[in-house]
């Protein structure tokens, strides 16, 4: 997908936008990168001196490469009244650190689809290491 493409499926923006580039994609399962150059504006406070990614935030990466998967389903756009929101977030398991000048990988597949609810697992890493798994459901609200 292109840069575009990401934009027209989603409604975050920067500095909050947290994918890249999609590198896969099917009806059930999506691959996106995200780098973080060191410049992003939490670095500033989290924390000085030894700059992290905050962990919240690799699942918000995560959560957004769900939402571009899903957004064929809820047939969301830019354009219309509806966005895609976390319902429930389980089972969250942080198992490294991310730092500036790395590039995770997030693997999100859906699992299940009950009339306007998806659940979904997913996987971030960093040079094939797992940074955070976790699982989550998301639906579509009004704007």
């Amino acid at each position: 997908m292109t840069k575009q493409e990401i934009l027209d499926a989603i409604p975050h923006r920067d500095p909050f936008l947290m994918v890249d580039e999609v590198i896969e994609r099917s009806d059930r399962r999506i691959v996106g990168v995200k780098t973080f150059d060191g410049r992003e504006w939490f670095f500033a406070g989290h924390y000085p001196g030894y700059p992290l990614v905050p962990g919240v935030l690799l699942c918000e990466a995560a959560m957004q490469c769900g939402a571009i998967l899903l957004a064929r389903h809820f047939s969301i756009s830019a354009d219309e009244n509806k966005v895609p929101v976390a319902t429930r977030i389980n089972n969250v398991r942080f198992k490294r650190m991310v730092r500036p000048g790395e590039k995770i990988v997030m693997e999100v597949e859906l699992t299940e689809r009950l009339a306007d609810a998806f659940f979904l697992n997913a996987k971030v890493s960093v040079d094939g290491q797992a940074a955070v798994r976790f699982e989550f459901a998301c639906t579509a609200a009004g704007k």
